[in-house]
């Protein structure tokens, strides 16, 4: 039988390469929507060897955009990791029941407290970078268009990576304010509740192990 812990980080990685196709292609913008070169469509290749010192910029600004995301991506990937590691999901238990329970654990709570407020901070940072990703780009949608597909498409890609930045907001909000450790990537952002049954148990090995250490020492 697979280990839970090994199951959630399996279901969080393929999770991850699913959502890092969206944010490429809804970063991206001035590579992958659709515009004119004359009365074709540009490919990549020509969006990318665009000359044009606008288009240049816009394309050093899409990859920031780019580069902050996967920047957080990471950092939600550290974070998710870490409460897989130390904490665990008790449908038993409402969602709100880790805050008493780590109370008795302060280095671990400590340690979410922190995790969750950087996790906040980089995202609000991901957002308003990727508001002037989408700001410069209505100049080329205006110049460069071709048909409908050009905002079919830019609308689509931007939507994708909205729906995934507001989640992510939500769920750092959520867990700075109410001190809980919400998922981002489990089915309906469940909330690791309680703590990680193997990490007690290692806990009360070490225990169990001074104790008989104390014991060799005091009884020869």
């Amino acid at each position: 039988m697979l280990d839970v812990d090994l199951v959630q980080r399996l279901k969080v990685g393929a999770l991850f390469l699913i959502q890092s196709y969206k944010i490429v292609t809804g970063t991206m913008l001035a590579l992958f929507v659709p515009q004119s070169c004359g009365k074709e469509i540009c490919t990549i290749q020509e969006n990318y060897k665009n000359e044009d010192p606008y288009h240049k910029l816009s394309l050093y600004i899409n990859f920031a955009s780019m580069s902050l995301f996967f920047i957080s991506y990471i950092f939600e990937l550290r974070r998710e990791n870490w409460a897989i590691e130390y904490l665990d999901i008790d449908n038993d238990k409402p969602d709100n029941a880790l805050k008493e329970i780590i109370q008795s654990e302060p280095v671990l709570d400590k340690k979410m407290d922190r995790l969750n407020k950087i996790y906040m901070y980089i995202l609000i940072a991901t957002g308003f970078v990727y508001f002037v990703n989408i700001s410069v780009m209505w100049k080329i949608l205006y110049t460069r268009y071709h048909s409908m597909s050009t905002i079919s498409c830019f609308i689509s890609f931007v939507l994708l990576v909205i729906i995934k930045l507001y989640n992510s907001l939500s769920i750092s909000y959520q867990s700075v304010r109410n001190d809980k450790m919400l998922s981002a990537y489990m089915t309906e952002f469940v909330s690791f509740n309680v703590l990680d049954v193997d990490y007690l148990a290692n806990k009360e090995k070490k225990k169990e192990e001074n104790f008989n250490s104390l014991e060799d020492i005091t009884n020869p």
